[in-house]
């Protein structure tokens, strides 16, 4: 069976096993893939949380540029509110959280942001209903249909 549809995005990343830590501590991701790119002899890992076949494609780069900022950013849901809490406690030790937690209501949820380890933002949240506003919209289109 092949891909279809949204399957990855990569960031460039200044230590691939810091992100890795980064990743798996904050966004319940793992390793699924780990090479040494043969043309470019780049440190290359693929991490996903394994809820679906998408990956973020981790690649060792000389110079990360271009970081994605907090209104540019990766988003993780958490399945309480405690969890969002316990890491932003973590975060705040640790001095990369940057802003939250925060409660805006209905459908942005319970969310804070917190600093990867080249200064990319997590979105780490609870009740933002992404998967119950996709299949209304998916219903929505297969009645037209």
């Amino acid at each position: 069976m092949s891909d279809l549809g949204f399957t990855h995005i990569a960031l460039a990343v200044s230590d691939v096993d810091a992100s890795i830590s980064f990743y798996a501590k904050y966004a319940q991701m793992t390793v699924v893939h780990h090479r040494i790119d043969q043309a470019t002899q780049s440190d290359v890992a693929w991490i996903s949380d394994l809820t679906r076949p998408f990956v973020i494609v981790l690649i060792k780069a000389a110079k990360v540029e271009g970081a994605l900022l907090p209104q540019s950013h990766l988003g993780v849901a958490y399945q309480n509110r405690g969890e969002i809490d316990r890491l932003c406690n973590e975060a705040r030790t640790e001095g990369i959280l940057l802003a939250g937690p925060n409660d805006w209501g209905h459908p942005v949820g319970y969310w804070a942001f917190i600093r990867d380890p080249d200064g990319h933002t997590l979105e780490i949240s609870y009740g933002q209903e992404i998967n119950f506003t996709v299949e209304q919209a998916r219903d929505a289109i297969n009645r037209v249909s």
